[in-house]
């Protein structure tokens, strides 16, 4: 069983996009979701700023001093065992700042034409199909 069973786990994500493509990182290989794909950020420790949470993350992570914008959407996931609400924030990375693999597998610069070849978390699905107007049910198989 999961560490956070029966939990409401909150999520704060990054939409950082350039030249008409979108920043993906892949999760570790030891994290829960092993290995799959996602817009880069992670989870909220209780009393904490979305924002702040997000920037830390994104510095740790891709050693990179992001912008945080607006809050573009919040998606709410329900896995088997807990959910997950999502906050996802438009995020621009300055443009002398290079995004590194630090605290991610991988990180790609993708198009939307791409996303069906990668596989992404449930709650990644169900915000690119709302923020990019995308319909994967075509290949069920990209998402989890």
């Amino acid at each position: 069983m999961s560490k956070y069973a029966g939990q409401k786990i909150r999520v704060v994500t990054a939409e950082i996009k350039q030249d008409g493509r979108y920043l993906i990182t892949q999760r570790l290989e030891k994290s829960i979701l092993p290995l799959l794909w996602e817009f880069p950020g992670g989870k909220v420790p209780e009393g904490e700023s979305a924002e702040n949470v997000l920037t830390a993350l994104l510095k740790e992570k891709l050693g990179v001093n992001v912008q945080v914008g607006d809050l573009v959407m919040e998606v709410v996931h329900e896995y088997d065992h807990y959910t997950v609400d999502m906050q996802v924030y438009n995020c621009v990375i300055p443009e002398d700042q290079e995004v590194q693999c630090i605290g991610v597998q991988d990180a790609r610069w993708v198009n939307p034409s791409e996303f069906s070849s990668y596989e992404f978390p449930g709650a990644d699905e169900a915000t690119l199909n709302a923020l990019l107007d995308l319909d994967f049910n075509d290949n069920p198989a990209a998402f989890n």
